[in-house]
Order: structure tokens, then sequence, then C-alpha cells
């Protein structure tokens, strides 16, 4: 669910800006920034004066230039805050087309399960869909009937498949969460608009100016400054009339306009939309500009152990075998489970088969071999071929599995090798051949590139971790 790479030279942001800084320009809607609304009025007479020369033929080149830079800079002051603003629309019209592109299998027969293909946008409460492996989840709901491995990455970040069954109390699914094993009937308990991907539009386009109190006391400081150019403007209109000097009401506006602080003035709206835009492109979503400078008087960071600092997909790095198993056995028996595994965790376990122990393709079965997919029932998977029964999966499910036929098993290192590898921050995979644990592989989420760099910058900054 990406929202970033939204240029701000794409004409659907360029174009639609351009219309806003002109409506932009209502006296109603700049009032709220005094210095930029003391800016309009002057302009505004400025520009009568400039007419009114024009027909009595007594207009200059100097006033001309001086109405069209006083335009230029209210719409450009416009212009950017549009800017800003058309950012953060498009990312909300970005989630809005993957909201569209989510596509459900309505049951609309519930003895035959008959399924029709329709938008998610027409699922109502109550209603039942059909989801299989590889499809998204069209809406949010719980599971009534079967057992699936959903991978939630895109929603929470956390790289480990989530277990979802009915009866459960872990049955309820999100929109836009992708299913990678079995066949689940999902009950809809969302109306449009009220599903997880509508309240992130809703917080995007949600998000508002509220202005922080150093903004607030910045204001205040640069209305005061323009009080006081507005007074020592009249005061030198004042002095010229005493000395029967002649200065234009544009020439005193144009001197006004360039002691008051307008640049500043201008663009502070669009700092605090642009920093809202900067955050949302790292996923973050700040309702407000206060927020974003309540972020920056942070001193401490708290992160979770998935989604924030790493890839979001766990690799295989380590074969631990059982007292009495080779290392080399645990290792072909891991990499034949696996060639035929399409996850991010089934490669990496043939990548670090191939590279670290030179298993070749020639060791892969060809005679009377079937693949076992994993399923969320059994959390399984493997291969048969000839005699041999290969197998790997959740620790306790290949223990069960194994108990089965040998009742007399010694947990006693498996459990001890797998507590030292949950301490350790991975994930153990349990290995079986032929109804004999062989070992286990160490499966770890790895560090984004560049978060060493990133955490001694925030050092720098004196933030804690």
């Amino acid at each position: 669910m990406n929202t970033n790479n939204q240029s701000i030279f794409n004409k659907k942001i360029l174009l639609p800006a351009v219309v806003e800084s002109l409506f932009k320009c209502n006296p109603y809607k700049m009032y709220k920034n005094p210095v930029m609304f003391c800016v309009l009025l002057v302009t505004i007479l400025c520009t009568l004066i400039l007419f009114n020369n024009i027909l009595h033929n007594v207009a200059t080149t100097f006033d001309s230039a001086c109405v069209i830079w006083l335009w230029f800079t209210i719409l450009f002051a416009n212009f950017s805050e549009s800017i800003a603003e058309g950012k953060s629309k498009a990312q909300a019209e970005t989630l809005k087309s993957t909201k569209q592109e989510l596509i459900a299998h309505k049951i609309i027969n519930e003895t035959t399960l008959e399924t029709s293909k329709v938008n998610a946008e027409e699922l109502k409460v109550g209603d039942l869909i059909f989801v299989k492996k590889g499809d998204l989840i069209a809406c949010d709901g719980d599971v009534v009937e079967g057992c699936a491995s959903i991978d939630e990455s895109t929603i929470t970040g956390e790289s480990e498949p989530v277990i979802k069954s009915s009866g459960s109390d872990n049955c309820a699914v999100t929109a836009g969460t992708l299913v990678l094993s079995d066949e689940i009937i999902v009950k809809i308990t969302k109306n449009p608009g009220e599903n997880f991907i509508d309240k992130m539009i809703a917080l995007v386009e949600g998000s508002s100016r509220l202005k922080s109190p150093n903004e607030i006391s910045l204001n205040i400081l640069l209305s005061g400054l323009t009080l006081i150019f507005i007074v020592a403007i009249i005061a030198i209109f004042g002095m010229s009339r005493y000395y029967n000097s002649s200065l234009s009401i544009i020439m005193l506006v144009a001197l006004f306009v360039t002691l008051i602080p307008t640049t500043i003035a201008g663009l502070l709206s669009a700092i605090g939309i642009s920093g809202m835009d900067r955050l949302l492109k790292h996923n973050v979503i700040a309702l407000s500009g206060k927020a974003i400078e309540a972020a920056g008087s942070a001193d401490i960071l708290l992160l979770d152990k998935t989604g924030t600092i790493t890839v979001g997909n766990r690799y295989a790095t380590q074969f631990i075998p059982l007292k009495g198993n080779s290392i080399d056995e645990l290792v072909q028996v891991s990499y034949l489970c696996s060639f035929k595994d399409e996850t991010s965790e089934g490669r990496s376990i043939v990548s670090l088969a191939q590279n670290n122990f030179s298993i070749t393709d020639e060791i892969i079965p060809t005679d009377k071999m079937s693949f076992i997919e994993f399923s969320a029932f059994t959390r399984i998977s493997g291969i048969d071929y000839l005699d041999q029964k290969l197998r790997k999966g959740a620790v306790n499910a290949i223990i069960e599995e194994h108990k089965k036929n040998n009742n007399d098993f010694d947990e006693s290192e498996l459990q001890s090798i797998v507590e030292n590898i949950a301490s350790d921050g991975g994930t153990p995979l349990a290995v079986m051949k032929n109804n004999n644990i062989l070992g286990v592989i160490v499966l770890k989420d790895q560090i984004k590139p560049g978060i060493k760099e990133k955490f001694l910058t925030l050092k720098k900054w004196g933030l804690k971790q």
C-alpha cells in the first residue's frame, strides 16, 4: 500500500494548485494570515489606482511593475501552499485507487458456494466472501469457515504471517492483507467507508493545519512587525506631504511590502503542510502541524522489532542440527523441503544451502515426488518421494507430528535451542525426516540498509534509544 513517489512536477498536482492559488485570494480565506491579508488589501488598492491612472493616461512603468510583483507575491505564496496540499491529496488518491482495485468473490449461494466477482465497495455487513491463496482480502471481516495464513505486513509491519481461523479469538481479518495459504470464508463486518483503508484515507485527508505554540508566537510577532511598519509608512507619507515631496501610493505600498516579513508569512503554511507530507512518505501520519513540532521535541525513540527498522521478510541464517544428526543431512533435507517453496523464507533457505554448503539441483529427486504446500491447519510443508517423508514447519507442529509415531521423544534439547533462538530475536523452523527430527533452521528479519547510520545521526541530535 505504498503512498510515495508523487512528484510536485506531476500535472495532476500542478494544474489544480494553479487554480487553487486563485481561489485562495478570497479575503475570507486570507484573513487568518494577517501579514498576507494586509498584502492582499494594499495590492487591491494599488490595482484600482493603476486602473485609474491608465484611464487618465498617467500610468507609469514603475506602477505597473509594482502591481504585477504584488500579485505575484500573493499568488506564489498561495501556490506553494496549494502544492503542499496537493501532495497530501495525491496520497489520499493513491489509497483510494488501491481500494478500488480490491475485488471480492461474493458467495451468492451458501449451499453450493457459488460465487460472483464484485467490487469491494459493493460489499455490506453480513455478506460472505470466498478468499483463496494469493488473494487480497477485500474488506474487514471475520473468518467463519476455514483457516489460513495471512500476511499483514502491509498493515502492521510484522513480517511473520498470522494464522486466522474460524471460531478462535484471532479470526478478524483486515482489508488489503494477503492470504498465503489455504482457503477461507469471511463474513463482512464493515460497511463501505468504514474499513481500515477508508480510515487511512480519512486520516490523510483530515490532516489539519493546527498551529503549534511556536507558530502562534511567530504569527503574533509578524503581525506586530506589520503594525509597526504600517505606522512607519504613514509617518513617511506625512513627512513627504510636510516637505511638499511627491510620493505615490503605489511606491509607498511597494516599500511597505518590502519591509514587512512577507516571505516568512507567505510560506509558513506551506512549510507545515510539507512537513506533514514528508512524514507521510515514511508511513507516518501526522494529524496536524502541531504534531510535527511535538515530534521534533522528542528525546527518546521507542521502536518495535519488525517493520520499522527491518526489511519485513524473514530470511534463513543458520542450520542447527540436534545431537546425533549431521548438519549435511539437515541442510539437504531443508533444501529439498524448500526448493518449491515460493515464499521469501523458502527461497532464503535454498539460497543459504546453495551458497554456504554447495548444495546443487542434482540432489532433487524426480521420481514419484509430491510437494506438500504449507497449510495453516498443519503449519507444515515438505515433500514425499519414494519412501522418504521430508517436512519442515513450526516447532510445536513438528513435535506433534513426531509424537504420533514416536512417544518417547526427549524435547529438552530442541526446546533449549528454540529458546536461545527466540531470545536472540529469531524464529525457529523444525526439520524432520521420516519421523526423525533432524534440527532447526534459524530465521531472522534483516535490518534495513542504512539503519546504523540513521541511529548515529539520531544520537548526534541528542535522541536516546
